[in-house]
């Protein structure tokens, strides 16, 4: 059973969907992220503002993807830092589909950093989510490309659509074992 964290449009969450994969539960750290309306679910959003800290609104979020029966989560877009507090309730079983080849590129400005740097090859990284940013263990990537007419949204459209294959396949795996 998969839970979904989302913080936007909700195409990874989409992918998904359309792969006919057990989504039981979407959880937001937004009221407003679109990506809650694709779900067919159980959903619910955790804004920080609700909560004391971080890791009561991590604790309350984990508490209630467990109650849906949530064994796998994945998150697919979701733009905060996840707490000990969460990742202690679902040990390595929290993924995160990244826009680069980890290590190269953590973070949230990862298509424009790499487009800076100028690199021949992006690509879509599937990973183990741990405390820090972007730096748990690789489960599966992809290469990309980098064009020289290239800018971030083309890009990042282009990754996308690896994302898009890669996550599923990935989290299907996951949950054969």
């Amino acid at each position: 059973m998969i839970g979904v964290l989302v913080s936007g449009e909700g195409t990874n969450l989409q992918a998904l969907l359309d792969a006919g994969l057990p989504v039981v539960a979407v959880a937001s750290n937004k009221r407003d992220a679109p990506a809650l309306e694709r779900a067919s679910c159980a959903a619910a959003a955790f804004e920080l503002a609700d909560f004391p800290d971080r890791a009561a609104r991590d604790a309350a979020m984990a508490g209630w993807l467990g109650e849906q029966g949530v064994r796998l989560v994945v998150l697919a877009g979701y733009m905060h830092l996840l707490t000990p507090a969460f990742l202690d309730c679902f040990p390595r079983a929290v993924v995160n589909v990244h826009p680069s080849l980890l290590p190269e590129f953590p973070g949230a400005h990862a298509v424009e950093e790499q487009l800076a740097a100028g690199i021949a090859e992006s690509g879509a990284t599937v990973h183990l989510v741990d405390e820090g940013i972007d730096s748990g263990p690789v489960l599966a990537q992809e290469r990309v490309p980098v064009l020289p007419s290239d800018t971030p949204e083309t890009l990042h459209a282009r990754i996308k659509s690896v994302e898009h294959r890669l996550l599923p396949e990935v989290v299907r795996e996951l949950c054969a074992r």
